[in-house]
């Protein structure tokens, strides 16, 4: 019996992306369909890593090809092809880094280097190439969350390898300072650094870096936003009023250099007593889910005030790798999907595709 492919086509529309809520048909991100009288095979690409999604994904696929009269076997090629998304007017793409991820906030405390360091783990555990870049140079704190000691090696005297711990590549100050010595230099000299730390790292086919910016909106913040091609912004603040004020000024800065807000990440939302269940918000309920509203943006989930966090942190083994299917880790895991598939529905980037221009004078 032959399969009729228009109703093959019809069935697979039915399945939707759990992620996006739409169907793989109309979006296009089923390809290849190729029918051989009951033996069907076709392609998906998904544009966000989703490595734990992908079997789910395939069997809801399959099941919906063998309600086709005809069809007998199945073949799906389920696959993340993460690529370069649009950034700045006229900023450069970097090299061997598709898309860059500014994680920020207006005041220091707010658990954004946390944050970074646990949403890059959940990227990684998708099946993402992820770095950090530790942008704080006054205060690196990325080389004791992610468990790296050591000093980057140069193979030629101008680049440095980045090092690596739980399938994460990083670069920090902290790796090139001695970790008691202050660094007591003006804006532009930390610009600088920041600037040589991320163009001169070789970077090894990143999918995504994730800046952990310094506090504030001050020279350096505006710096790298300006001459960094950024894709685009997570903002990271408490429910707290002052919090929350400070947060709007970051926001008030990205929009100012073309730099689209990804959404927002709500810290120590709530704290749960683990001896009496007691639960109370002691930096006020629900801030920045109402500053989201307030400045169009998406909310993106909130992290509970809870000890564990913080302590396997200070270890080196984050939340995402130290507890991996634990609840916390689980928020984490949905902030950072809700991040990659934002992203993954921005404008392309064509920069690539187009010749670069010399004018040199006649002779």
């Amino acid at each position: 019996m032959a399969v009729d492919s228009q109703a093959l086509l019809q069935a697979l529309q039915a399945v939707t992306d759990p992620n996006t809520g739409k169907d793989f048909v109309s979006t296009k991100a089923l390809k290849n369909l190729q029918v051989q009288e009951g033996d069907v095979s076709f392609d998906v690409e998904l544009g966000y890593p989703a490595k734990s999604q992908i079997p789910a994904l395939r069997r809801a696929l399959v099941s919906a090809a063998r309600e086709v009269p005809g069809v007998e076997n199945v073949s799906v090629n389920l696959q993340s092809r993460i690529i370069p998304h649009a950034v700045q007017r006229g900023v450069q793409l970097l090299p061997h880094v598709k898309n860059i991820v500014a994680v920020a906030s207006g005041k220091g405390g707010v658990g954004k280097s946390t944050t970074t360091v646990n949403l890059a783990l959940a990227l990684a555990a998708e099946g993402a190439r992820v770095g950090i870049l530790d942008a704080d140079i006054y205060g690196p704190s990325q080389p004791m969350m992610m468990g790296i000691d050591g000093k980057p090696e140069s193979t030629d005297g101008k680049t440095m390898e980045p090092l690596e711990n739980h399938g994460v590549q990083v670069i920090s100050i902290g790796f090139l300072v001695d970790k008691d010595q202050a660094m007591i230099w003006r804006g532009p000299m930390a610009t600088q650094a920041l600037e040589q730390l991320l163009r001169q790292t070789n970077w090894k086919d990143l999918d995504y870096l994730l800046v952990d910016m310094p506090p504030g909106t001050g020279d350096i913040q505006l710096t790298l936003s300006q001459r960094v091609p950024i894709t685009g912004a997570v903002i990271v603040t408490t429910p707290q009023d002052i919090a929350l004020l400070d947060a709007r000024k970051g926001i008030q800065m990205f929009d100012k250099v073309g730099v689209p807000i990804l959404g927002i990440v709500e810290n120590m939302a709530v704290y749960c007593c683990p001896n009496c269940g007691h639960v109370e918000h002691i930096f006020g309920a629900d801030g920045g889910k109402h500053m989201a509203a307030e400045v169009g943006t998406d909310y993106l989930g909130s992290l509970p005030l809870n000890m564990s966090i913080r302590v396997q942190a200070d270890s080196g083994t984050p939340t995402v790798v130290a507890d991996p299917d634990g609840e916390i880790a689980g928020i984490y895991k949905t902030v950072a999907r809700q991040v990659a598939v934002k992203i993954a529905a921005k404008s392309k980037d064509f920069s690539s595709k187009f010749p670069s221009i010399k004018i040199s004078k006649d002779t």
